[in-house]
This record gives C-alpha cells, sequence and structure tokens, in this order.
C-alpha cells in the first residue's frame, strides 16, 4: 500500500500533510483523558510495523504487505489502531525505509481512513467475534486501503496502467482470505487469559468469540 517516492508533486504531498493532521489531531484529546490509551497505541504501533516488516512484495502499481489491521483494532481499539499506523509508519522510515519519510502522511491517510469507514460502518455494529465477521472487515477495509492506493495513482505525477493498480488490487484477496484465520486464532489464543491485570488493561475486545 506504499507509494513510492516520485509519484505525487510537493504540492499533492503538503495537502496530505494537512490533511493527515486534520484526520489525526480529534483523536489525541483522548489519550490524555485516558492514558491507557497511551500504551495501547505503542503496542498497536509496535505490532503493525512488525507485521509490515514481516511480509512486503512489490506487486503492480504498489506493494503487498501484511498489514494486520484487523488484529490490531480488534485487540485495542479503534484511537490506538489509527494513532498506531502513523507512529508504525514514522518508526519504519526511521529505521528502515527513509525514503517512505516523503509519503509519510500519504501511506498514513491510506491507512487510516478506510479504518474510520469501517469503524463507523460495521466496526460499531459487531456482536459477536467470528472469521465470517472478521471476514467481512477486512473485505471492507482492504477495500478501502486498495481505492486509497488508487487515487494517490490517480492524481499522481506518472500516468500508471489500470492494470497494473488491478494487479496490485487483486493480491490482497489472500491478505482477506487468510488474515481473519490469523485474527480469530489470536482472540482465541487471548481470551481465556484477559482476566490477568496486564492484558485486561491493554486489551478490550469489543465482543465475545
Amino acid at each position: 500500500m506504499h507509494i513510492e517516492p516520485g509519484y505525487l508533486s510537493a504540492t499533492k504531498i503538503l495537502a496530505a500533510n494537512v490533511a493527515a493532521v486534520g484526520v489525526l489531531t480529534p483523536w489525541l484529546p483522548p489519550l490524555f483523558k485516558q492514558p491507557l490509551l497511551i500504551p495501547r497505541t505503542i503496542l498497536a504501533a509496535l505490532f503493525f510495523s512488525l507485521f509490515m516488516e514481516s511480509f512486503h512484495l512489490p506487486v503492480g502499481a504498489s506493494e503487498l504487505h501484511f498489514v494486520g489491521a484487523m488484529p490490531i483494532y480488534i485487540l485495542f481499539g479503534l484511537i490506538p489502531t489509527l494513532l498506531g499506523f502513523a507512529l508504525g509508519l514514522l518508526l519504519q522510515g526511521l529505521l528502515f525505509e527513509p525514503q517512505d519519510l516523503v509519503h509519510l502522511s500519504v501511506n498514513t491517510l491510506s491507512l487510516v481512513l478506510p479504518l474510520i469507514a469501517v469503524h463507523y460502518g460495521l466496526g460499531r455494529r459487531i456482536t459477536q467475534i467470528t472469521i465470517p465477521t472478521i471476514l467481512k472487515l477486512d473485505g471492507a477495509y482492504y477495500t478501502g486501503v486498495t481505492l486509497m492506493v488508487g487515487f494517490w495513482l490517480l492524481i499522481g505525477n506518472e500516468a500508471v496502467a489500470l492494470s497494473n493498480w488491478a494487479l496490485f488490487a487483486a493480491s490482497y484477496i489472500a491478505l482477506v482470505m487468510l488474515e481473519p484465520l490469523f485474527t480469530f486464532g489470536l482472540v482465541k489464543v487471548l481470551q481465556p487469559h484477559l482476566d490477568r491485570p496486564i492484558l485486561r488493561q491493554l486489551i478490550t475486545l469489543p465482543t465475545r468469540a
């Protein structure tokens, strides 16, 4: 889901910077009202970075990553996941891929806007954590991510063949099929231990699995 340096003009990157700040700023005050959101955000950023570095493959116009969005979202909640995405991308840029810092806000928006849409469209209505439910969340989320990548490519400086974007988008089908199994298994492993004080403080499952 990365947009490589050179695709967007400085003006469009500046606009993305403003948009990213505008999107994320309203989610910062809860960190001061609910201090436990801070360690959850840090954990979300670390897990996201670990997932992203564990598997990434150039495909078509962008890259296929194991994002781990739904396990992070389900375990830590919306705010830690949104801020964790931004922090995680920053850490990856500083530690591993400094060239990606140019498009930090662009790649952040590609991840956070679909998650906000999924949360308010589907996530808040979860009644039970099942594989079909997670599959719906994953399908909606990664559809949003691939559309965001398509948007950036559409307004980019270089023409990108539709077939290249389609190849990239199709590659995420495998992730949509596999990530729900990973998420469900992780929830099942953690659930018997959620009465432990540290896990009870750091993890908030929206419903029972």
